[in-house]
């Protein structure tokens, strides 16, 4: 949402009455999300996001704490569609097709560099370091152990595998690039680490 068009857009009229809860915070969430997957988050304020939203700025701080809370919370709710994790009952073609999803959502939309500085502002936010692990970090790591031991269930993977494990080597890969980019997030990239992960990275034997 770029300043431009928010100064000339009129906010839409309000109805008499309270709004149900449900209705003002996916108000908040849209506003959030347009401003973050387009600008990024320096310059997304309470002031800001109460006037886009028409929430008044004390219902805001009464529901989160911080700007970093704020805007992990919008952040969360704007990607929250793209990272699903589908069951269709291949666990490989699953893990590969979510992974490129979450590459792809890191490296080609604004949204990779948003989660790079909400994962900063952790470093100093105790506030947002802590919505981070309530409610994207261990959120995304629980859908991926989830569909992990579903698949072990289904004998697609060892009684011995620890999933925990997979989502690091796997997500944790992903992150590192981002947040270190030594070197770039690639579809190559993502199909390595599904093939290493599944075919080993022992010497084949010998005829």
């Amino acid at each position: 949402m770029t300043k431009q068009a928010e100064g000339a857009a009129e906010r839409p009229a309000r109805r008499r009455g309270r709004r149900p809860a449900e209705e003002v915070r996916a108000d908040v969430f849209r506003v959030v999300g347009e401003v973050l997957l387009e600008e990024g988050s320096a310059d997304l304020t309470f002031e800001r996001v109460a006037r886009l939203s028409g929430v008044s700025k004390t219902t805001l701080y009464k529901w989160w704490p911080s700007k970093g809370a704020l805007a992990l919370d919008g952040y969360f709710h704007a990607v929250e569609e793209t990272l699903a994790f589908e069951d269709t009952g291949d666990i490989r073609a699953d893990l590969t097709r979510q992974l490129l999803s979450f590459a792809h959502l890191m490296t080609r939309t604004p949204a990779g560099r948003v989660l790079t500085e909400l994962i900063g502002q952790s470093q100093t936010d105790e506030d947002l370091a802590t919505a981070f692990r309530s409610l994207y970090s261990s959120g995304r790591r629980r859908l991926a152990g989830e569909r992990l031991l579903r698949a072990k269930e289904q004998g697609q993977l060892r009684e011995d595998v620890d999933v925990q494990v997979l989502v690091d080597q796997l997500w944790g890969a992903v992150y590192h690039r981002l947040l270190i980019p030594d070197e770039p997030v690639t579809d190559e990239f993502v199909l390595a680490l599904i093939s290493h992960l599944f075919d080993g990275i022992a010497p084949r034997p010998t005829a």
